[in-house]
């Protein structure tokens, strides 16, 4: 099983790269399922209902989430609905959705798609090493052609010390959240395919994402206040990585970085 998976998708300009370019990288690449990011999908900030419709019509199988997800009121009350729309499965016990599921293609094979948050330097949730736990006690993973899991975290340790705890387990471990694409795509020491961050897709004429001319102020005048910045809303970019499965059982095959379109490499 070949699978796309795509960075933190960031406002109207990361929407749009997946409107220009996704449906062809699925061709080119004979790509079976489509994992997205779309935490920062509506104007930077969580996602909608309607954008979510917007990101399946362009070829997305399944939307995983992070730390933004409940930033648009209208997803508490959505996201039941939605068994493709995942939440952090080690947020708060009893907040709607799901953190994992196991989704079957037309061809009989099954993904499980696992969504978890890291714990430093972030929103207070449950131990991410724990509660991954939890979720392989309750899926047979012989029964699957592919396990992967979007591990959305600040530090690069963190995700690091995910990937080697995961390492022969699951298919690939790929890091989410801090938008810039790592260039440490690779095969762990047992099987599992693993990048730090898997960046984002949106303008990178930016601060990771958001307007560039704002952060360098903030930064320059070492301004503390918490006020929100609008996405960047030049070219976009789509950014994220292929990551194609053993013939024979779920481990990971191959594992290629993948940008389109945008200004990088111009």
């Amino acid at each position: 099983m070949k699978i796309l998976f795509l960075g933190d998708i960031m406002g109207r300009s990361g929407r749009h790269s997946l409107r220009d370019h996704l449906p062809q990288a699925i061709k080119d690449h004979n790509i079976d399922f489509v994992i997205a990011n779309g935490e920062n999908a509506a104007g930077g900030f969580g996602i909608t209902e309607s954008i979510c419709n917007e990101l399946y019509s362009y070829g997305v199988n399944v939307i995983t989430t992070g730390n933004h997800l409940w930033d648009q009121k209208e997803i508490t009350n959505y996201i039941d609905k939605d068994q493709n729309l995942l939440k952090p499965y080690n947020f708060a016990e009893g907040s709607p959705g799901l953190g994992f599921n196991i989704y079957e293609l037309d061809n009989k094979e099954k993904i499980a798609v696992i969504n978890i948050m890291g714990n430093l330097f972030m929103r207070s949730c449950d131990n991410a090493f724990f509660k991954i736990e939890e979720v392989l006690q309750k899926i047979d993973v012989n029964d699957l052609s592919f396990i992967f899991v979007d591990f959305h975290a600040e530090a690069s340790s963190e995700k690091m010390a995910m990937g080697h705890h995961l390492d022969g387990r699951v298919t690939a471990v790929v890091g989410t959240h801090t938008h810039v694409p790592t260039a440490d795509a690779n095969i762990m020491e047992h099987g599992t395919a693993y990048q730090t961050d898997a960046g984002m897709c949106g303008d990178y004429d930016s601060v990771i994402g958001t307007k560039k001319q704002e952060f360098v102020r903030k930064f320059a005048t070492q301004d503390t206040e918490r006020k929100r910045v609008p996405p960047a809303d030049g070219i976009g970019t789509l950014c994220g990585v292929i990551i194609e499965s053993q013939d024979n059982n779920f481990l990971a095959k191959n594992i290629q970085s993948i940008r389109i379109g945008g200004k990088i490499g111009s």
